[in-house]
This record gives C-alpha cells, structure tokens and sequence, in this order.
C-alpha cells in the first residue's frame, strides 16, 4: 500500500505576507480556501491530487471563480507521504530564495492555477439567462437563496440553462406540513419571459415500467440505463400527439430521473481530446451506441483512454471508464456496478472514475448528508453486493472494515445524527441538523433546548 501513498500528493498554500505553508482541505460553505496545518497526522483530511488525474485542473478553476486576487496565494505541491518536511524545506527556501538550487527546486514544486484553467474559462462571459427576470422570491420559500447557490458553485450553471451540479436541500411548505427533499433544481421560463424554478427532485430509483411519453422500454433499454447510464439508442416519444420528436434517453445519476435530449440539437465531433472519429465512429455515436477511443489527451497533457457515448442529462458526449458492458460481470458472478458521475452531490473526477472501475479505494470530500451537510468518506466497489461501499478509514489499510456506510472519523457525529436519525447523550435533544464534523451541540442549540423545556413546563 506504499506504493499508493507515493502516487498521491498534497496542495499546499501560502497566503500573501504570511511565511508558513499550509496544506489544502477544499472549501468552506461560503466558497473560501479551506486549509490545516501541514502536519502528516492531519493527512486524511487534506485534498489528495493524483499525478494521473485532473483534482488540479477543478480546484483552481473554482479557486478562479471565488478569489479576484489569485495572485495572494502561491501554491505547490508535496508528496502526500512526505507533506510535512516538504512543507518544512519549502518554507525555509521561501525566505532566502537567491540560490539557483533552491529556485529550481521552488518552480518543480510549484503550482500556478494559470496553467490549469481553460481559456474559455479566463474570460467573464455574460450568462444566458438575465438574473433580473429570475422569480428569486420563488426560491426563498423552498429555503434556497441566491448567495447559497452563487457560493457553492450551483448559480452560474443554472444561470446558463443547466440543471444545479448538486443536489440542493428544499423545503416546501403547506397549510399543515413542511417536506424536505434534495433535489436539483433548473430555471425554466414562461410564457411572460421570465424564470420559475424547476424541481427535480430524488426518486428512489428510474421508472423504467412506466412508458416514457408513449415509448415502453424495452429490457435491452433498462440493462444499458443500468449499466451505461444511457439507453443506448434512438427513442421517439410523442410530447405532441402524432409528433414523433427522436432523442437519446440517460439517467441523471444524483435523482435517478429519466432525462431526454432531442437528437437534431447533439453535434457529434470530428475529433474528441486530439483523437479523430472516423466515419464509422460518428455514426455509432449519433445513433445512440457507445464507442471506446484510445490515445486521448486531457487539458493536462495526460493520454487516456474511455468509452465515449451521447449523454442526455450532459447534453453532449460523456466518458466512461469501464469495460465493455458483457464484462462488467467476471466470472465470479458479481453484481454490475454502475460507476456515478457524481455521489451525493459531488462531482467524481473522470480518475476517481478510473479507479472506481479498477476496483481501487477513493478519498471523496464535500459529500452531503441528508440535512445538507458536508462530509468526507473513504469509498470503494461492494462486488459482492453491487454497491459503493463508505468508509471512515481506509479500507485497503485497516484489517478490519468498518460499517457499510460510515463517514470519516470527523464525520461520524453528524452524519449519524442527520442521515441515519441516531443521538448520543450530548445530541439527544438536538432537532437542528449539526454542520460539518460538529459534535456536541453549539451553546445556542443548548440555549434553545432550555428554553423550550422551560416554556413546557
């Protein structure tokens, strides 16, 4: 297991007028820098960046999108095994920088968000949608407001026609109740021109039995839905009576509803990542089949390889790092594994994806409980039951595992309190969800607590 930590490296940070390095977590709720201290004992909770992957590239293009001043900070990397006396040696060339050794071994450590954004992305575009014909209104009465969605990264998205990248906490409220549910949440307009909320909330699973504006799945449909995400080929359902409207059928991954593309609005490529599609390769692809395409290069320089398919719920091609479908199930019988795009609200990179597949463990951070809150958890293929597997420690380390589904050690409190509804002797009277990697009640959850007693005395 060595060999893995080596593979694996850490983000650290130095603010602008201050001398210590710190190593980076992620964000907070407001969209600001998260960070610890550099120390090796605190190495679970910092953002891991895979040499292979692309953490990098989406880091600092949210970094990019919160900090005006990207030039305040200064960023370079260690590798995870050896975070603290890397960050102890960098510090000290840091102060007296004159040497050439020591420039040298600053730049080969540094990292420059610049070289991981894309240039489309550098520059403010306007969004498609005026935020002033926005019904705002309409989404302060399902608890959503639009500081929350701008900070967690979910307005720009929805301000561009597109379905919220995570899935939001709402309440809606009636005469005698108020129900809670995630969802995603869209912008639609109406006949005046202006934007109402759209609800897509969680299903338990896809409703495959019911036919889908006229069209009944077929089982081929369900078992590529199942496997792939997507139907696999061309459906033509009636939105209109007699009108027969061709799309392609996938699955959105965070509320397993069924979603439609019109296929006359997918332009399928010439050339994917540097590689060229032949004639026969487009042809598979704009009728709904998935293709495998090896020798791509990713915005970092790094080839891979990926099946390639019309994603619906992306509105264009998707990438999927499996096997072909008639291999997904090995000799030993296993249960397939749909590999997600995203897990509770969090976006997987396309390498969490690749070692999700290659049956290796995954660190996730920023996941959400069901109450909304953040939380972070070791993750890894069930085979034998067909799932994903959470952890609070490594699965691949400790000799024995934990609980099916259990966060990390800073986790544990909360999400047991929200999600699974249990209490300890300090959140027995607590009926406020707590926030991430809280324990004990705050003093005003106490407060309220002996107030209320009192009043019910």
């Amino acid at each position: 297991m060595e060999q893995k930590t080596n593979d694996q490296e850490v983000l650290l940070v130095k603010e602008k007028n201050e001398s210590k390095l710190k190593a980076v977590v992620g964000f907070d709720n407001d969209g600001k820098l998260k960070t610890e201290l550099p120390k090796q004992a605190n190495l679970d909770s910092f953002l891991k960046i895979d040499k292979n992957g692309y953490v990098l590239e989406n880091f600092f293009t949210n970094f990019h999108r919160q900090y005006k001043n990207p030039t305040d900070f200064d960023f370079f990397k260690a590798p995870a095994n050896l975070v603290e006396k890397t960050a102890s040696d960098l510090e000290k060339m840091l102060k007296r920088p004159e040497s050439k050794s020591k420039k040298e071994m600053l730049e080969k450590h540094e990292n420059k968000p610049e070289d991981y954004i894309r240039k489309d992305e550098k520059q403010e575009k306007p969004n498609l949608i005026d935020e002033n014909k926005v019904d705002w209104q309409q989404l302060e009465k399902l608890g959503v407001s639009k500081d929350f969605l701008k900070n967690t990264g979910n307005l720009e998205p929805m301000l561009n026609f597109q379905k919220s990248p995570d899935l939001i906490s709402i309440t809606v409220k009636t005469d005698n109740l108020n129900l809670r549910t995630d969802a995603r949440l869209a912008l639609r307009q109406d006949e005046d021109g202006n934007f109402k909320v759209a609800v897509h909330a969680v299903r338990n699973k896809p409703e495959f039995d019911r036919p889908y504006f006229g069209v009944s799945l077929t089982n081929e449909d369900k078992n590529n839905l199942i496997q792939t995400g997507n139907a696999g080929r061309i459906l033509y359902p009636e939105y209109k009576e007699g009108e027969k409207t061709p799309v392609y059928l996938s699955i959105d991954n965070l509320t397993n509803e069924l979603v439609a593309a019109r296929a006359d609005k997918i332009k399928i490529p010439e050339e994917i990542k540097g590689v060229k599609l032949d004639e026969n390769q487009q042809k598979e692809l704009a009728e709904g089949r998935a293709i495998f395409v090896e020798g791509m290069t990713s915005r970092n320089g790094n080839e891979f390889s990926a099946w390639l398919q019309i994603n619906a719920d992306r509105r264009g091609i998707g990438f999927r790092f499996d096997q072909q479908q008639e291999q997904r199930q090995n000799v030993n019988d296993q249960k397939p594994v749909n590999i997600p795009g995203s897990l509770l609200g969090k976006e997987l990179t396309e390498e969490q994806q690749q070692k999700l597949e290659k049956r290796e463990t995954i660190y996730v951070s920023g996941m959400k409980d069901k109450e909304g809150q953040e939380f972070n958890a070791y993750i890894k293929i069930n085979d034998e039951k067909g799932k994903l597997d959470f952890y609070k420690w490594n699965p691949d380390k400790a000799q024995t595992k934990g609980a099916e589904v259990t966060p990390d050690k800073h986790s544990k409190t909360q999400v047991a309190v929200n999600s699974e509804g249990k209490t300890n002797e300090a959140t027995k009277h607590t009926k406020e969800p707590l926030t991430r990697e809280q324990i004990d009640p705050t003093e005003r959850q106490v407060k309220k607590h002996n107030r209320s007693k009192v009043h019910s005395m």
